[in-house]
């Protein structure tokens, strides 16, 4: 027992023994745990009074797959490694019997495949999510799992990298029994029953995959045809259809030879390097440098809302939908019913797609306790203010925050650029201050920034990313600056566009640039349905603060004609009334006219490579500032806000990895290159010390 390696326990119960995975918290098939099944496979192999052996994980995993900690280190593929545990299993004369609970995923779904049989709870997640991260199961799964559940079905859960329960499989070769009961009392029966009737030892790798109609090879002519049609960006799709195909063509060697072939190939795409970025990158934005991971956290058991306008509305949905009761108030009755009609259409819409039921929305509006004063403040435990950008508006909502809310209660502000320290200091509880930054439709985007003032308590912070992660929101941690993370890379990145603009492009062509680059929306299309009045509003205050800053824009000519976008009908763009569809406008293309020949500009050709360069190298030299400045802990938390919050890419894994991808030093040159352009704005495109310091030395952001 002693020199076990301490990732498994061995135990025996009978004459079955047991090897029980222990790799928290999702049993990661790193080194350790994989030499650990070896070894207890030895022991039980070695000891005569051991007839069957069992591999279980914990209630929570049999095993989420590979161990993300062991990501390009020598221990990745060090031996033993997956394949060789698998083939250890499938070759051993005594019967294995995987006991799978909770999930098994990846390398942990192709791990359970290498034993002779499986047993499951009828809840245990199946799947093989490599897609996901640009790549296709590499330890035989694309093989394996056509032989044990058909085809059609293989092909589906490979390509969609979609779990499945494992009570859709009772009775396929995949799972030879569900337990009802205790997992490991269900599968040391079942083993003992399989020594008892002599079951023959069945091995996924032996079988044939079941011919489909029309055709084997007209139904993978079809899945290649649907699959490239859907995933033009990313090439692991159409691969994980050439490695199952492998497996109804060759030999199960062979077709396990083609599968790591494919896979190796795939693990050099900027594809998948992107889609492992973003994995990580997600995983990095929760740690927060300075804040222990046991901090202890603030209950939050009920909410406070301010404001039932479409952003108070989203958010209270968010609550709402994961049985967290809100408090929503308004200043004027026809606002608060206005704002509860809204959400209740929401739902009616989902539930009449299937997504909840009647019940489920009844259940929800009873959560809501509308009200008109602050008194209904008294006992929240959070209260979060999504009122009018104005520092004088905030002002009167903390200092009537303070006076009502109990001692402990968190203060958020959903402001999107104001400085959350001046708000902080209205209250006498600055530590119990924080900014919830949503993004709207707030009960939709995924991003959430969190600020974090000067004075932030450590678990009001904790607090509050935990609280993201219940509401189903991506949290990325800010510090104070205007704008924040996201728009003030927006402003920067709006800048350059402006200059493409003034120079002599379209919002058209702009916005078909950046769209054929990847990004969801164009930067003029996202302005109309964001609202030309709100930076409007935003560059007013500013050249209020500072007249001298202020430079004259396109879209304020835009918003002085009261084009505010797709809410006024007219922006960038004209919209029929109930259409979203942006169609060029005459009248925007003479306002341009105009603004040029005022500003002594003369128009000239511009290129779309013009375009992405100017545009998206903006967004990466202002992210190198925010990183140095400490206003993100982290590169890749850049890159986290522009996936989930501004419609970046995923193939190009944010604008931090994409300047990463094209090189620091060839960013750093073409920079410099436009600030030597006659009338160029030197300073602003003067390359940030971070980026050329990384370029001199030859390093990347990730």
């Amino acid at each position: 027992m002693s020199n076990q390696p301490t990732s498994t326990q061995y135990d025996v119960r009978g004459s079955v023994a047991v090897v029980t995975l222990n790799n928290p918290p999702v049993n990661g098939l790193g080194y350790g745990l994989r030499s650990g099944i070896v070894a207890g496979l030895d022991k039980a192999l070695a000891d005569p009074k051991v007839t069957a052996i069992v591999l279980i994980g914990s209630d929570r995993a049999f095993s989420g797959g590979a161990d993300v900690k062991e990501f390009g280190t020598a221990n990745a593929g060090k031996s033993p490694n997956l394949p060789d545990v698998i083939k250890a299993l499938e070759n051993s004369p005594k019967p294995v019997v995987a006991a799978i609970g909770g999930m098994a995923l990846g390398g942990g779904l192709e791990l359970a495949m290498g034993a002779h049989f499986r047993v499951a709870k009828g809840d245990a997640n199946l799947g093989l999510p490599e897609v996901k991260l640009g790549l296709l199961p590499g330890a035989g799964g694309t093989q394996r799992l056509p032989r044990l559940i058909g085809l059609e079905a293989a092909l589906n859960m490979i390509v969609s990298g979609a779990p499945v329960p494992a009570k859709k499989f009772e009775g396929s070769p995949l799972i030879d029994a569900i337990i009802e009961g205790d997992l490991l009392e269900g599968a040391l029966k079942f083993a003992e029953k399989a020594v008892a009737d002599k079951l023959p030892l069945k091995r996924a790798r032996d079988l044939k995959v079941k011919p489909v109609l029309p055709g084997t090879e007209a139904f993978l002519q079809f899945a290649r045809n649907t699959v490239g049609a859907t995933s033009k960006n990313f090439p692991a799709p159409l691969k994980c259809v050439e490695a199952v195909a492998a497996a109804t063509t060759k030999p199960f060697d062979e077709g396990l030879k083609a599968e790591r072939e494919l896979f190796q190939a795939l693990m050099l795409t900027p594809e998948s390097r992107a889609l492992r970025h973003i994995f990580n990158a997600e995983r990095a934005a929760a740690k927060i440098p300075d804040v222990p991971e046991d901090t202890p956290l603030r209950d939050i058991k009920k909410v406070g809302m301010i404001g039932a306008g479409t952003m108070g509305v989203g958010i209270t949905m968010n609550f709402i939908n994961v049985g967290i009761p809100v408090v929503l108030l308004e200043m004027k009755q026809e606002a608060l019913d206005k704002g509860l009609k809204t959400i209740r259409t929401n739902y009616e819409n989902s539930a009449k797609k299937g997504k909840i039921t009647p019940a489920q929305i009844e259940e929800r509006m009873a959560l809501i306790t509308p009200t008109l004063t602050y008194d209904g403040f008294k006992d929240v435990d959070l209260v979060i203010e999504a009122v009018f950008e104005s520092m004088e508006v905030k002002e009167q909502v903390f200092k009537t925050l303070d006076e009502v809310c109990k001692p402990g209660a968190i203060l958020a502000s959903n402001t999107s650029a104001l400085n959350l320290d001046k708000i902080a200091a209205f209250t006498k509880r600055p530590q119990d201050v924080v900014g919830l930054h949503f993004f709207s439709p707030a009960n939709v985007m995924r991003l959430l920034e969190v600020v974090r003032g000067e004075k932030t308590a450590k678990d009001v912070l904790a607090t509050s990313m935990a609280l993201a992660k219940k509401i189903k929101k991506m949290p990325v941690v800010s510090g104070v600056c205007d704008g924040f993370i996201g728009n003030r890379i927006v402003a920067r990145y709006g800048a350059a566009a402006n200059e493409a603009l003034n120079a002599g492009a379209s919002p058209q062509q702009i916005d078909k640039a950046l769209e054929k680059f990847g990004l969801a929306m164009g930067i003029y299309r996202m302005g109309d349905l964001a609202g030309l009045d709100i930076g409007y509003a935003g560059r007013k205050r500013r050249k209020e603060a500072n007249p001298e800053a202020y430079i004259p824009i396109v879209a304020d000519r835009l918003a002085e004609a009261g084009r505010f976008g797709q809410k006024t009908g007219a922006g960038f763009y004209k919209y029929e009334p109930g259409k979203r569809d942006a169609i060029p406008d005459p009248t925007v293309d003479k306002i341009i006219e105009d603004f040029r020949k005022e500003r002594g500009m003369v128009a000239r050709k511009v290129s779309d490579e013009e375009i992405i360069e100017r545009c998206i190298y903006a967004m990466v030299n202002e992210g190198a500032r925010i990183v140095e400045e400490g206003i993100a802990a982290r590169a890749s938390d850049i890159d986290v806000v522009y996936l989930n919050g501004y419609g970046f890419p995923a193939h190009r894994g944010g604008p931090m990895l994409y300047a990463d991808t094209v090189g620091l030093a060839n960013v750093v040159r073409a920079l410099r290159r436009i600030a030597a352009e006659p009338g160029a704005d030197a300073k602003f495109w003067e390359p940030a010390p971070l980026l050329v310091k990384l370029a001199e030395e030859g390093k990347t952001f990730s």
